[in-house]
């Protein structure tokens, strides 16, 4: 009967029942991260690229990259998902997403979560860290981040009798350089000199102006803004004045996505865009080029921008923890410089521009440290509760001054009594 017994035991033990525990327990931890595909470049090979070595590294967690579109389109899938009880367990969304994130219920501070200890969480640039906390708390890592930056063309600044290693400092100077710098005969124009897009990102366009006119559009809590500011109605009045006034800018709205190309083919000769754009110009422009901060009205100043890492609340205890080891790989510095480099977007922490290939590298191509060094003049970029709606309003404003429809003020002071309404229950 004994026996009879050890051998049902035995039996047991080997069975697929009780062998599944061990074998679930050998299973990888796995997260699904959520990224956008926003500027040109071959970003996802890279991302790709990161994925597979941190599970090399990390055998026990598997990361699977799901690309997701633009910013607008990633926070709508993220949040319809949240929604539907199927989120990602993280993401890489824009840093403004922050107080929709919060005010939707779907993500963890990183503070709470495992692994992510404050000298870590310190450790990125101030400028940064702005649109990444609020309420004592870090909601977001900086990873793909950016501020505005101009470029122009060498080959043109020499043709008009400007010194190619001195780019424009002031407002002033940026309207007598490009009056320099557009090629007109009577009607028409074979290059302008300057192309600041309204299409996309005309509200982060128009913040680098605001700032540069000393006036912040939002305040820290997010919930008041300042669109009809007298200033503000300046900064978009020098906008328009480019174009109609000066006759140095495309009329109407210059699209994003094309700005780039128009600046390649020459176009124009001086271009405001993201500095994640830099690798593009880098590997694309057919002439010298150089890279330099946005020129000063009162101030220097450019909004930061670009996308934060975000932990959801869906993940588990081992997910979170996996989350906040992954984060830690993705900014170490070593991987922080190779980023910047491959990409054009700014290394998120000293750190970083302290390692030698980062050194190696801005000591060769002095343009990849112009982001960097505008970080001191740089603010948050616009940011609130319900903030699409609060940037829609600014953004159908601004396109209604681009085109001629309504005067700065009028557009402006509609703006700020839409974000009003929006954000009035947030206070």
């Amino acid at each position: 009967m004994l026996v009879t017994r050890r051998a049902a035991l035995g039996a047991l033990a080997t069975s697929p029942v009780l062998a599944a525990p061990a074998l679930r327990a050998q299973t990888p931890v796995q997260i699904t991260f959520n990224y956008p595909v926003a500027v040109g470049g071959p970003i996802t090979k890279v991302i790709d690229g990161y994925c597979a070595d941190f599970g090399k590294a990390n055998p026990g967690i598997r990361v699977r990259p799901v690309y997701t579109g633009t910013y607008q389109d990633s926070i709508t899938k993220a949040l319809t998902a949240a929604r539907g009880g199927d989120a990602p367990q993280m993401a890489c969304l824009l840093s403004t997403d922050m107080y929709t994130l919060i005010d939707e219920g779907v993500v963890v501070a990183w503070d709470e979560l495992p692994g992510a200890d404050k000298g870590w969480m310190d450790s990125f640039y101030p400028g940064f860290m702005e649109n990444s906390r609020t309420g004592g708390k870090t909601w977001g890592v900086p990873f793909q981040r950016s501020t505005i930056v101009m470029y122009y063309n060498k080959d043109a600044f020499r043709e008009a009798g400007l010194n190619p290693k001195t780019p424009p400092a002031t407002w002033a100077e940026q309207v007598s350089f490009a009056q320099k710098l557009t090629k007109r005969q009577g009607d028409s124009v074979s290059q302008w000199g300057i192309q600041i897009p309204g299409s996309g990102f005309a509200y982060w366009m128009f913040q680098a102006l605001a700032t540069q006119n000393d006036v912040r559009l939002m305040n820290e809590a997010g919930d008041r803004t300042s669109f009809a500011d007298p200033k503000a109605v300046e900064a978009a009045q020098y906008w328009l004045d480019l174009s109609t006034k000066h006759k140095v800018h495309p009329p109407g709205i210059v699209e994003w996505g094309t700005t780039p190309r128009d600046f390649f083919e020459r176009k124009v000769a001086m271009m405001w865009t993201t500095t994640g754009n830099l690798t593009n110009v880098k590997n694309n422009a057919p002439f010298p080029f150089g890279v330099a901060m946005l020129p000063a009205g009162r101030r220097r100043g450019s909004p930061t921008g670009g996308g934060n890492l975000y932990v959801f609340k869906s993940a588990s205890p081992a997910q979170r923890e996996a989350a906040v080891k992954f984060a830690r790989f993705l900014t170490e510095p070593e991987r922080a410089a190779q980023w910047g480099i491959d990409t054009g977007y700014v290394a998120v922490s000293p750190a970083a521009f302290e390692t030698p290939k980062m050194k190696e590298y801005v000591a060769g191509f002095p343009a990849a440290a112009v982001a960097r060094d505008q970080l001191p003049h740089a603010v948050a970029e616009l940011s609130t509760h319900e903030n699409q709606r609060v940037t829609k309003a600014l953004e159908d404003a601004l396109q209604s001054v681009l085109t001629g429809r309504v005067q700065p003020a009028a557009a402006l002071t509609k703006a700020q009594e839409d974000a009003e309404r929006i954000l009035r229950s947030y206070r």
